[in-house]
């Protein structure tokens, strides 16, 4: 009896899995390789990792986070959205930022405490393999600065459903005044 070959998805799964992952969080370090794999293959994001310590104290993080390059900006700020206008800046003209992905399936319940969490335990900016994208992140000059984000900490929550089909939604560590229509 022949047994089918392992899909794509499940082979690269597999060969993510680092040794000092413990047991109990193995799964939870699939979900991210699901998750980096979906933005590599679907969206075409660059210089994807997984992080499972802060860069900055070297402390496990809550659970396995990716970070990476996106092909266009995915938030822009609505003070930031005033600047581009008065410079008639292009939002396709305004390189994109790294951004953090918190991997999650749909069935997990999450509470503030442990967004809080998660928010806690990473810097503002991902630092990344190579700090190209760091370089031409700042294009606009504005009050916030080179480094820092206007509107502070976010991450993409990627919610994997049961079919495989990844879910993306800005989250903030915060308040956010709405976007300007």
């Amino acid at each position: 009896m022949e047994f089918a070959q392992p899909s794509a998805l499940t082979s690269y799964i597999q060969a993510s899995q680092p040794i000092d992952v413990l047991p109990r969080d193995s799964h939870l370090h699939a979900l991210a390789a699901q998750v980096l794999y979906n933005l590599q293959y679907q969206h075409d994001w660059q210089e994807l990792q997984i992080h499972t310590h802060s860069a900055n104290s070297g402390t496990p993080l809550p659970r396995s986070l990716v970070s990476g390059l996106p092909p266009q900006r995915i938030y822009v700020h609505p003070d930031e959205q005033v600047e581009m206008l008065k410079q008639r800046i292009q939002e396709k003209d305004v390189p994109s930022e790294r951004e953090w992905v918190l991997p999650t399936h749909l069935q997990e319940k999450w509470s503030l405490r442990k967004l809080a969490a998660v928010f806690d335990a990473v810097s503002e900016v991902p630092l990344g393999a190579s700090q190209a994208g760091e370089e031409r992140r700042d294009k606009i000059d504005g009050p916030w600065g080179v480094g820092s984000r206007r509107g502070g900490k976010r991450l993409l929550l990627a919610t994997v459903g049961d079919d495989s089909t990844v879910v993306y939604y800005v989250v903030h560590d915060g308040i956010v005044k709405p976007r300007q229509n």
